[in-house]
């Protein structure tokens, strides 16, 4: 079995057809491939450019859709949290608490994450460095944390684009040992799309394997069947069907 870390799923919870689509998929990659590819999808986009933005179908709802994946396909499963009261019920269904990386430094957000015995993901904010990484960190470690990865995902590179530093994998590798890259966040030109985030999936396989030259443990890929009809990030998701070849060529690659 491949030792990559591997995360997959689409933004937010669209429909349970959706999922079932998606989850198939990655139980096949994983049976052909040997990986353990978790599932990602947010119940809740909190953080959308504009207030008439699809969020997804709530805590309680998108809570129980994750939980049927899981029930149906035995993967593991990760979702995002925005709020301090939100982590343990999500813990009682994930195995992994993403932290989004606008509130990355977000003190009781991470405490609670931490509280709860399940893996912290803390996604690295848009302004910080990679060094910058250890506060957050530490404040999760100390509360009790038994596992934390650290996720890039670029940088603001002034307004309404991204720029990615790939220095600060093997800067938060002196951190955390697990550190992931986040190829289709990195792509993103935040709010450059008349109230909403735009970017260009095109260059997703070329983020990948340039965090794989930098040491990267891990690679986080949402995706989408038809990623130009979905609800939330549909510029920079990867097309499903293109996921297969990616994490071959990164499983490939020595």
């Amino acid at each position: 079995m491949s030792n990559i870390k591997l995360i997959a799923g689409p933004c937010v919870i669209e429909s349970a057809e959706l999922l079932d689509t998606v989850a198939r998929e990655l139980v096949r990659i994983n049976r052909e491939l040997g990986t353990d590819i978790i599932f990602k999808a947010s119940f809740d986009k909190a953080n959308r450019t504009s207030l008439h933005s699809f969020r997804g179908p709530g805590i309680d709802k998108g809570l129980q859709m994750l939980a049927d994946v899981k029930a149906k396909y035995g993967l593991r499963l990760t979702t995002d949290i925005h709020e301090a009261w939100q982590a343990t019920p999500a813990g009682e269904v994930v195995d992994i608490l993403q932290i989004p990386a606008f509130l990355c430094r977000q003190t009781d957000l991470l405490v609670a994450a931490a509280k709860t015995g399940k893996i912290v993901n803390i996604k690295k904010a848009q302004f910080l460095s990679g060094k910058d990484m250890r506060y957050p960190y530490e404040k999760a470690m100390d509360s009790g944390a038994r596992e934390i990865w650290l996720t890039e995902r670029g940088n603001c590179f002034g307004y309404n684009n991204l720029v990615v530093d790939f220095r600060n994998i093997p800067d938060m590798k002196e951190i955390a040992p697990t550190v992931i890259m986040d190829c289709t966040h990195s792509v993103q030109r935040p709010s450059a799309g008349d109230g909403k985030t735009v970017g260009d999936r095109r260059f997703v396989p070329s983020m990948a394997l340039a965090a794989k030259a930098f040491g990267a443990t891990g690679y986080f890929f949402e995706v989408h069947p038809d990623p130009d009809k979905g609800l939330s990030d549909a510029a920079n998701m990867l097309e499903l069907n293109k996921l297969e070849p990616l994490i071959k060529q990164l499983i490939d690659l020595k």
